[in-house]
């Protein structure tokens, strides 16, 4: 990918829509060479192309993203607190499935939980359990902590278990995220080198985002559906990761 791809993408994702004006203003170049680099990525799956400006392709705002697939985003969420004993302290990083996973254990005086996301932290206001909102840069699109300050955040802290969120898997990049910032979280809790548990919906299969997550070998577990395509499943089993479907 070109580097000014990149940049495009992590402006694009950052923000949620960017004008073509301003990605030409930030980046040095024509507007002419600005829809042509749009063009590519939207041909490529990166991202969506509106009059004079460029989105992502799906909504960040964890409200709108609860109503996606939630029977089963619920049953996959059910079935995550099984992994989660007496006096676990457990990082919680974001998505819809993770909102769902927070809001079972809310009720939970037993153990800890660790969280970069806002929106999380605020549907747990109310927890008996023992909340730890990590610091950072404030990203209003998916209502999360990001940057510098929330890796360092991450390094600084213990934690026996991760949850992680993902946009997308392929065969070719591994697992993905549309935001590269929330990616570079992602990573950031992968490094600890604790049980981290990738949690999602078989409807993320077959996506492919620009931020990476990983490497493979850090992840423990996916929790995922019965949805996933087989040969994807045979990949990751192929690859020593624990696959446990959640039957639809």
């Amino acid at each position: 990918m070109h580097p000014r791809h990149s940049v495009i993408l992590e402006l694009v994702n950052s923000v949620g829509r960017i004008t073509v004006a301003d990605l030409s203003a930030q980046l040095g170049v024509s507007e002419v060479t600005i829809r042509q680099d749009l063009t590519q990525l939207e041909n490529q799956g990166f991202l969506k192309r509106v009059h004079g400006a460029a989105t992502v392709l799906d909504s960040e705002d964890p409200e709108h993203r609860l109503w996606a697939n939630s029977k089963i985003k619920q049953d996959i969420a059910s079935y995550a607190c099984s992994f989660i004993g007496r006096d676990d302290c457990v990082l919680i990083e974001g998505g819809s499935v993770n909102v769902m996973l927070a809001k079972l254990l809310a009720e939970r005086s037993d153990i800890t939980i660790i969280t970069s996301s806002s929106y999380i932290a605020h549907q747990l206001r109310a927890s008996k359990a023992e909340i730890i909102l990590l610091g950072g840069q404030y990203q209003t699109s998916s209502e999360s902590l990001v940057g510098p300050l929330t890796r360092l955040c991450i390094e600084h802290v213990h934690f026996s278990k991760a949850f992680i969120g993902v946009d997308g898997f392929d065969i070719q990049t591994g697992f993905t995220n549309r935001n590269m910032m929330r990616a570079d979280v992602a990573n950031t809790i992968l490094a600890k080198g604790q049980e981290n548990i990738i949690i999602t919906d078989s409807s993320k299969f077959g996506r492919v985002h620009p931020g990476s997550i990983g490497p493979l070998g850090k992840i423990t577990h996916v929790i995922t559906d019965n949805g996933i395509p087989e040969q994807d499943a045979a990949w990751l089993d192929a690859h020593h990761l624990c696959v446990m479907l959640v039957h639809r």
